[in-house]
């Protein structure tokens, strides 16, 4: 912006800046127009008291910044005591003056002794919320993840830190959805107690343990207050799994794979002889076949195919006919699924998607869980659970042949309640080289190993049947 050079009454040459218009056509004042800093300043004080100065203008701006500050010190403490005061200590509280405005008023002495002796009630109770405790208080989870019914256990540690003797507490700890006790005895300085807590794991899913907290209550229920001394802590309860011949694994009898109809020009599985073309590799030149003709001929090879087991779980609360039934279901997943991790097979396995409740149509997806490692995908099986908007095993089926390529091998796992129809409709969403086997969990049923048209049913009844299945179909 260019300035405009004027000179004051001294000779001195001054720059000013130009005036400028709004689009409206009035001019605009910048800060230097106003003859004092407070003109154009838009805070609290000129909106109380606008641009007035003196006495009674710094008078009320005083009293309107005290007022300011005794709302927010106010607010402070109140949140403080409404976290303490339990209904029962508001209930006395609002006695207290109650009872001796009205004893008072009536001359109803035995009115009044009730007011003092709830007010000292209340006065005792008060004292327990004074004072810091000496303690640290810390938490520690044996193992972080463990098989479902397997002993699993915490341990609160307390220790004084103060040059002081501390007193006992109770240390409450949150595990899911109860409440665990650790009474922490009186320590004198530098000591250290234990407490050992059992963490339930009879059933397969993750499973909170902590904030460790301490209250300090009075004996009435009057006040209680709240102290959180460490993070919460997760512990996986994995599903059972068993052990699977590798061999049984992928019912496939060569570990390098089947071999295909298509030809490669490198591969195991050799297919014949051909006439070398520019382009092929040297090392597959056969010497003696092209001594004898004169020709240079390569050998040719059938392209065989690596093992890519399909695991797919339904989790269409349909499918199955009790929780048992479904935590078998997990419980094979995650056998099958480790078994493949560990013989360093490529897996993929899904578990069917829920469509939300307040969906305007349904979800056709499923869920991809992690194969990195088996401890990964057993966290991720901990996690699973049936619902009523979860993909049938058919869907199921449709999306993970669509979604995946290459496979070789589908699993599909599901409950008693699946019959033969849709057993074999879920088999034909795969191409017709895919070896589909349905793993049916059924209890009550004799277990066995059938073909349905091209597909292979097993049904176990307990999850240690899964290994003599397996290898019956492999050897079949």
């Amino acid at each position: 912006m260019s300035s405009i050079l004027n000179r004051s009454a001294k000779g001195q040459p001054q720059f000013t800046a130009p005036e400028q218009s709004s689009p409206s056509g009035e001019k605009s004042r910048s800060d230097a127009d106003f003859p004092t800093a407070i003109r154009g300043l838009d805070n609290a004080r000129t909106r109380i008291v606008g641009y007035r100065t003196g006495f009674l203008a710094d008078l009320i701006v005083g009293l309107v910044r005290f007022a300011v500050l005794a709302r927010a010190t106010f607010s402070r403490y109140a949140k403080r005591i409404t976290a303490v005061v339990t209904p029962v200590g508001w209930v006395v509280l609002l006695l207290v003056p109650v009872t001796l405005t009205v004893g008072y008023t009536i001359a109803w002495q035995e009115l009044v002794v009730v007011g003092f002796a709830l007010a000292a009630i209340a006065l005792m109770a008060a004292i327990y919320l004074f004072g810091r405790s000496q303690l640290t208080i810390s938490l520690h989870v044996g193992h972080h993840r463990v098989v479902v019914g397997e002993n699993a256990s915490g341990e609160v540690r307390g220790e004084n830190e103060g040059k002081r003797r501390s007193l006992g507490v109770v240390a409450e700890i949150p595990i899911a959805a109860t409440y665990a006790e650790a009474v922490l005895p009186s320590l004198r300085p530098g000591a250290a107690a234990t407490h050992e807590f059992p963490i339930p794991t009879h059933r397969r899913g993750v499973i909170t343990v902590g904030p460790v907290r301490t209250v300090r209550a009075d004996p009435v229920g009057l006040v209680r207050r709240e102290l959180v001394w460490t993070e919460s802590a997760e512990v996986f309860v994995h599903p059972r799994t068993i052990s699977i011949p590798s061999v049984s694994t992928g019912l496939i009898r060569d570990l390098e794979g089947n071999p295909t109809k298509d030809l490669a020009n490198n591969d195991i599985s050799f297919h014949a002889l051909r006439e070398y073309v520019r382009g092929d590799e040297r090392r597959n030149i056969h010497w003696k076949t092209t001594a004898r003709t004169g020709r240079y001929m390569v050998r040719q090879f059938e392209e065989t195919r690596r093992s890519h087991l399909v695991i797919a779980l339904s989790l269409a609360t349909t499918d199955y006919a009790n929780d048992y039934e479904f935590e078998m279901a997990v419980s094979v997943a995650g056998s099958l699924g480790a078994q493949a991790i560990r013989d360093a097979r490529t897996v993929t396995v899904v578990a069917s998607e829920q469509t939300p409740q307040f969906a305007k149509r349904k979800i056709f997806a499923v869920r991809a869980l992690s194969t990195l490692t088996g401890t990964r995908l057993l966290d991720d099986l901990t996690r699973v659970q049936r619902a009523d908007t979860a993909l049938r095993l058919i869907d199921v089926a449709r999306v993970t042949s669509e979604q995946t390529s290459g496979v070789s091998v589908a699993f599909l796992i599901c409950g008693s309640t699946v019959t033969s129809q849709q057993l074999r409709a879920a088999s034909t969403k795969f191409a017709t080289n895919v070896e589909v086997v349905a793993i049916v969990c059924d209890p009550e049923a004799v277990p066995g190993l059938r073909r349905v048209s091209g597909l292979s049913v097993l049904t176990i009844g307990y999850l240690e049947e899964l290994k003599r299945a397996l290898a019956r179909s492999a050897g079949a």
